[in-house]
């Protein structure tokens, strides 16, 4: 099979080479419907690009350094997969290190691959964000970071961010507005700004609906099954179990769960509970999970075109994308079955 060139996909379309160039390169000066036309062209005559000839014409490595907290959590999975798809459709290849929650390993990582010559960086912080002074001189010195999650409007440079605070105030006031007595909220460590939103997101449906602080907790869980599991033993030793709760995540939850109906407790009927994050879990627990879903796939996608802007045009302005999600309703926090799916 003959192999397409740059040239055969100019020729396809009756544009010039240095036309089809630019849309492959995501630059500006390109019509929208014009890219959209010579990718979509490029992809149906097979068209790949020959990364030998793009590192040597542009004196790039097109690598691409990766660092995020942990490989088994279900979020991170699949943020590497996505960034992975777009990434190597664009040419590059993608260098994952791990940080394991530790801000000290987290630094290392990104020393490494600077060393190694990626092109640019995607992190996703550790708990304590401990590194952005560093972070934020590379970025002056012109180098292309682009963070995704667990950073907050005043992290430097580019960044990709959930709305936190917006979606944990729906998710606590379809408890409220159930009439439960005591809702708590477990939230994740407090060094992490992504656990100060959700509070603040619970806080202000509180807030709204001038809920007395008696009637509400915020308890410092974590982000483990086992630490919801522990903060539920602890609630129940101090006979100090509400109404409902609010998990920072589903991981979270689930640990709540099993440990309320380890001990007699029905779910929703005694509790009713809502995780955040939408894993698969969800879904295959029972009673099913009500949860937050949030737009990894696109998330991490719009980090790997941030990025490429950046690696492209180095006096590309910074920017700031702020994501919605989706509040899924399930069994799980329905506990008056009046209210209904709110």
């Amino acid at each position: 099979m003959k192999h397409v060139t740059i040239k055969d996909v100019a020729k396809r379309l009756n544009v010039s080479v240095s036309t089809v160039s630019r849309a492959f390169n995501d630059k500006y000066d390109i019509r929208k419907d014009t890219k959209e036309l010579i990718l979509k062209t490029a992809k149906e005559m097979g068209y790949h690009p020959n990364p030998i000839a793009k590192k040597l014409s542009q004196n790039r490595s097109l690598n691409i350094g990766v660092v995020i907290p942990e490989i088994i959590n279900e979020y991170y999975s699949e943020v590497i997969i996505a960034l992975q798809e777009f990434l190597i459709y664009k040419g590059y290849q993608v260098l994952v290190m791990q940080s394991d929650e530790n801000g000290e390993q987290e630094l290392k990582n990104v020393k490494t691959l600077i060393n190694n010559m990626v092109d640019g960086l995607i992190i996703a912080p550790t708990t304590g964000n401990s590194n952005m002074d560093f972070y934020r001189q590379r970025i002056n010195d012109g180098y292309p970071i682009v963070f995704l999650n667990r950073v907050d409007d005043s992290a430097p440079g580019s960044k990709v961010i959930f709305n936190n605070e917006k979606w944990s105030f729906f998710a606590t006031e379809h408890l409220i507005r159930q009439n439960l007595n005591k809702i708590y909220h477990f939230s994740g460590y407090l060094d992490m700004c992504v656990s100060q939103e959700r509070i603040q997101g619970f806080k202000k449906a509180m807030n709204k609906h001038k809920i007395s602080k008696e009637n509400y907790k915020i308890i410092e869980a974590g982000l483990l099954p086992e630490e919801g599991m522990e903060v539920i033993e602890d609630l129940i030793f101090h006979h100090d179990i509400p109404d409902a709760i609010f998990c920072v995540n589903d991981m979270v939850a689930l640990g709540a769960i099993k440990k309320l109906k380890d001990n007699g407790y029905r779910v929703p009927e005694d509790v009713a509970v809502v995780g955040f994050t939408e894993t698969r879990m969800a879904e295959l627990v029972s009673p099913q999970l009500s949860s937050v879903k949030q737009p990894t796939y696109d998330m991490a996608k719009k980090a790997g075109e941030l990025l490429l802007r950046h690696i492209e045009d180095e006096n590309a302005p910074a920017e700031t994308i702020i994501m919605n999600g989706e509040f899924t309703i399930r069994k799980s926090s329905v506990k008056n079955s009046s209210a209904g799916y709110l």
